[in-house]
């Protein structure tokens, strides 16, 4: 059997070469004794090369063994999901977000028939099926334009938020067009824009609302050494657009993990942007350096608050150890120092490129962790004080209910909103070539892109989206986000057995 698989290899071999060889003969004879154009050897002569160029390489066992045609592998494994895409997936089979999810922000984006026909395509009896239970005395809303404050009696400028806002994506993971775009859609919508760690750009600053994202490199209000400077933060603190801060301690797609950001990356205008040297190679740590226990983290928190003129201040986190997180909310509750909010962000969550380790294995999914950290700010007795906001795969009307239900106040999308400019979820993200020109910084690929339309449809997808939230939490028997709870969802855990959120969660939750 070995011997023959030998064998074929070594005749199919044997036979490209023989029509390589042939081919460029032929082609030969036929331009210098019968007078064809020399053009005729322009397919033989590179057929020729690629045979010889296969042949003679080491990288590639493939090419080595098969010439030519072994190069059709690596082909076809390029464009693999764009075949699956449009050819092979299922309407529920995409991911991370399959085809129904795509298309329905699409079309809530672009003001389209969001109604769907002929009955549910999933599986209401498959195990981890979730859905609401409706009223037969619905409420009827007719005000979508739902918000909630946030900010503390040690908040001196609280600000009124949109339930929905946009998710951090720096300027750089981003187009400069697509950033724009996000931004004016925000100031369209009346929601907020959340920077990413990347700094407060140029183009964040186009009439949306801000909520400026610190990270571990503190970009933008940092020293020479990296570290956290207090007169730059105080400055930029104060643009008129920023409207909270937000201080990063760990994220869902690479919880734990730092950065880099290569010297060739970072041009003058970046290098001005995040404050530090042009033409460098600039690390982002995995930890910050201006806290290094929660008692500190705290009085940090309380530091961006005045320095910040009194605007709201809160931390994001993926929530990893439990014994970290109690222990946060244990000093806060101890030093009395509140954040305004806390962002859950989930495991889920997933703009950021990280290794597959991170981004597959590491952190607590959202809809657990919003429990636990709701459950672990009731304990100490400090929950009035801070809002909750959560953040991941958050991009349609259930979503939001699902994630109020548990706790959020208020939520944040990245990816819904990318799918809003016209993500087609190619997943080239960290490739740099973004074909729809949002993640990428090539002038080829983001010029297409129109920042008028774009915005418009980030603005209407809000829109749409918060329409559909009222009229869905409306069957539900609500009349305020506030009110959603958890009674009213269910998931399959078996066959046979449907569980409430309530029952499933909050069993031993206190009241208050």
């Amino acid at each position: 059997m070995l011997h023959q698989k030998f064998l074929n290899r070594f005749v199919i071999r044997q036979v490209i070469w023989a029509f390589v060889i042939t081919y460029l003969i032929v082609a030969l004879y036929l331009v210098f004794f019968k007078d064809w154009s020399f053009l005729t050897l322009v397919v033989p002569v590179i057929l020729f090369y690629l045979a010889f160029k296969d042949a003679f390489q080491t990288k590639h066992t493939i090419r080595k063994n098969y010439p030519i045609i072994g190069r059709l592998r690596y082909m076809l494994e390029e464009i693999r999901p764009e075949l699956r895409q449009y050819f092979w997936e299922g309407e529920l089979d995409g991911k991370p977000f399959n085809r129904r999810e795509r298309s329905i922000v699409y079309q809530r984006a672009k003001n389209e028939k969001q109604t769907v026909s002929f009955g549910m395509q999933d599986d209401p009896n498959r195990i981890g099926y979730e859905w609401a239970s409706h009223s037969v005395y619905p409420k009827i809303i007719s005000d979508f334009n739902f918000r909630t404050l946030i900010g503390n009696e040690q908040c001196s400028q609280p600000y009124s938020a949109s339930i929905y806002n946009i998710s951090a994506m720096s300027y750089g993971a981003l187009s400069k067009k697509a950033i724009i775009s996000l931004n004016k859609g925000a100031k369209l919508g009346g929601f907020a824009h959340n920077t990413g760690e990347g700094g407060i750009s140029p183009y964040h600053r186009s009439g949306g609302d801000l909520i400026w994202q610190i990270g571990t490199g503190y970009f933008g209000c940092r020293d020479e050494h990296g570290f956290f400077n207090d007169t730059l933060f105080a400055e930029r603190s104060q643009y008129p657009e920023v409207k909270m801060i937000e201080l990063k301690l760990s994220q869902g797609a690479k919880p734990g993990h730092g950065g880099l950001l290569p010297a060739e990356k970072n041009t003058l205008e970046v290098s001005q942007i995040r404050n530090v040297k042009p033409f460098t190679t600039v690390h982002s740590p995995s930890s910050h350096s201006a806290f290094s226990n929660a008692t500190e983290l705290a009085h940090f928190i309380g530091k961006l608050r005045k320095l910040s003129g009194g605007k709201p201040v809160g931390f994001k986190i993926c929530i990893g150890r439990k014994d970290e997180f109690i222990d946060i909310i244990k000093a806060i509750s101890e030093t009395q120092i509140y954040p305004d909010f806390i962002t859950i962000d989930g495991a889920e969550g997933g703009t950021g490129a990280a290794p597959l380790e991170f981004i597959d294995y590491m952190g607590m999914a959202l809809s657990d962790a919003l429990v636990f950290a709701n459950k672990t700010l009731k304990q100490f007795g400090v929950r009035q004080h801070i809002k909750v906001l959560a953040s991941g795969k958050i991009i349609s009307a259930f979503d939001l209910s699902k994630n109020m239900a548990l706790g959020a106040d208020a939520c944040y999308s990245a990816r819904g909103m990318m799918f809003a400019l016209g993500c087609i979820q190619a997943l080239q993200c960290d490739s740099g070539h973004c074909p729809v020109g949002i993640a990428t910084q090539d002038p080829l690929l983001y010029e297409g892109m129109d920042i008028t339309n774009k915005s418009v449809r980030v603005a209407t997808f809000h829109k749409n989206t918060m329409k559909a939230f009222g009229e869905f939490i409306g069957a539900c028997g609500f009349s305020k986000p506030n009110e959603v709870s958890p009674e009213v969802f269910h998931k399959r855990i078996e066959h046979g057995k449907n569980m409430s959120f309530a029952e499933m969660y909050f069993r031993d939750i206190p009241a208050n």
